[in-house]
């Protein structure tokens, strides 16, 4: 099993000179869920290299028992220091692809005709994608084969609309997931704030917040088999 996870080098919080990227969870979670289910796992980012962690998700109340053991691993944090540029990597050369979160994406890979190339290469080719929390802002200018949007007419989740409030980002984000799939046709759900909630059609997997890391891997895992 061969995982492809892509993260953001974006480091700028829109004009609020605060600092954003990935969210540790996000990262750590599925990179061990993929880890111990045997995989082999390459790291990708739009610059290569370090890519930026959001400074909030290292704060102690977000930490996790896979966070933990993150820290606590040399090998992990290696991986992590030398993503590979994502302009490098082959849809051919991986059975899925995973998005973690964080704000940054929503900058970058959202508008990256790199990432959305590579992202439409995965679907055209029946592998099983999977993004969290702010990574599924990443579909906003993906497109299906017919045309459409990659999400028009398919359930999906994403950060919501409370959410975004609830860390008082409404108002700096480029745009809101929530609207946003909604304005595209898609046919978006959303459990409670900040508990897990996945949701799965056909070999596109989303899952909503940082809590839902985990189960978008194992879901992911799952569909391969």
């Amino acid at each position: 099993m061969k995982v492809l996870m892509v993260l953001t080098s974006h480091d700028t919080l829109g004009d609020t000179g605060k600092k954003t990227g990935f969210w540790l969870e996000e990262f750590a979670a599925p990179y061990y869920t993929f880890l111990d289910a045997g995989a082999q796992i390459t790291v990708a980012s739009p610059a290569g290299g370090q890519p930026p962690l959001d400074p909030k998700s290292d704060l102690p109340d977000f930490q996790t028992e896979l966070t933990h053991r993150f820290k606590a691993d040399p090998a992990a944090q290696a991986v992590l220091a030398n993503t590979i540029k994502l302009d490098s990597v082959r849809q051919e050369d991986f059975d899925t692809v995973f998005y973690p979160g964080g704000h940054g994406p929503l900058w970058d890979l959202a508008e990256s005709p790199v990432s959305i190339a590579l992202i439409e290469s995965f679907e055209r080719a029946g592998k099983p994608i999977g993004f969290v929390c702010h990574a599924p802002g990443v579909l906003r200018h993906v497109r299906a084969g017919n045309g459409d949007p990659i999400v028009k007419g398919r359930a999906v989740t994403g950060f919501t609309n409370g959410e975004e409030a609830a860390v008082e980002l409404t108002d700096v984000v480029p745009f809101l997931i929530e609207d946003e799939f909604i304005a595209q046709g898609a046919d978006y759900r959303k459990g409670p704030d900040w508990a897990p909630f996945i949701v799965e059609d056909g070999k596109l997997v989303t899952g909503q917040n940082p809590a839902s890391s985990e189960g978008v891997a194992k879901a992911l895992i799952k569909q391969l088999g």
